[in-house]
């Protein structure tokens, strides 16, 4: 995958790329979220050979921000993140690959909010930084091409560096989501009745199902619909869609460390699936997407 956002399986169809419906059922591999931020990619430079860390902006394809230094991060950010790049830079373990996760904190409790959940950990983290790595990546000569995939391998900790990355299953046992191929067949009936719109108008869409989800606004039908301007047969099938999703979302399972939202327990952020038909986040929108919306501390980082 090209290093982009990871979509809900529901906005990923607006277009009419079906492809979620079949990434629903089919083998792949589970693994946790963790709503750490900000997020950090480090490792090997491959334009210069040099040990860099830096946020997401080193994907940037015009104003670049790759930091092989501390003067290079103090030149490129400022405030709470280039605190934490400089602890990232001088504590992360030099590797020759390029990795990506999310910052957790700095050792010395049991209990960390980075962003908008808290996590309690069965004891007390000693080591100087905590990271939970989520992805590495393939660059041959830069690192505007990069090109991500879910990582499927552990990373040592060391006397300064805890990395956290739980393990995650589907109930029973499974590899794909098997209860869903009934109700998967149906959705595939019900797309052929839909006007599917232009990658523009999907962002737009987007916008709107994301600003309902904010306020807190049922996620009405007919409601969706108007303020969409756009085919109500579509936003059956988007409700559909997500209806799936959150039913896989039910049966999933993890090791993780203990997770609220202020005072409410929650399972987790969510979950990633990854398999050939591509990689899709499963998180309910209306409980964490509406908690991140409001109060999450990095959200651009």
């Amino acid at each position: 995958m090209q290093n982009t956002h990871i979509e809900h399986p529901e906005d990923s169809i607006l277009t009419g790329d079906l492809s979620a419906l079949n990434w629903f059922v089919t083998d792949g591999k589970l693994s946790l979220k963790i709503d750490g931020a900000p997020a950090i990619v480090w490792g090997r430079n491959p334009a210069t050979g040099n040990f860099f860390v830096g946020t997401k902006s080193v994907f940037n394809k015009v104003k670049i921000k790759i930091n092989e230094s501390h003067q290079d991060i103090d030149d490129n950010h400022t405030g709470e993140v280039a605190e934490i790049l400089h602890l990232c830079y001088d504590y992360l373990p030099r590797t020759p690959w390029i990795l990506q996760g999310d910052f957790i904190g700095v050792g010395g409790s049991d209990e960390y909010q980075p962003n908008t959940i808290t996590y309690v950990f069965p004891s007390v983290i000693r080591e100087t930084i905590i990271i939970a790595p989520h992805t590495y990546y393939d660059a041959e000569s830069d690192l505007r091409n990069a090109v991500g995939r879910p990582l499927d391998f552990s990373l040592t900790d060391t006397h300064h560096c805890k990395f956290i990355k739980p393990q995650a299953w589907i109930a029973y046992g499974a590899d794909r989501f098997e209860d869903m191929i009934e109700v998967v067949g149906f959705a595939k009936q019900m797309s052929t009745t839909c006007e599917f719109v232009s990658d523009k108008k999907a962002k737009e869409m987007k916008k709107v199902f994301n600003t309902f989800i904010k306020v807190g606004a049922e996620l009405d039908e007919e409601a969706l619909t108007i303020a969409c301007d756009c085919d109500r047969n579509l936003i059956r099938l988007w409700k559909l869609v997500k209806a799936i999703k959150d039913d896989c979302l039910m049966v999933c399972r993890n090791n993780g460390p203990t997770a609220y939202v202020g005072f409410d327990r929650i399972d987790a952020e969510g979950y990633v699936y990854a398999n050939e038909f591509g990689l899709f986040k499963l998180v309910k929108r209306e409980a964490f997407s509406r908690a991140n919306f409001n109060s999450g501390r990095f959200q651009t980082s």
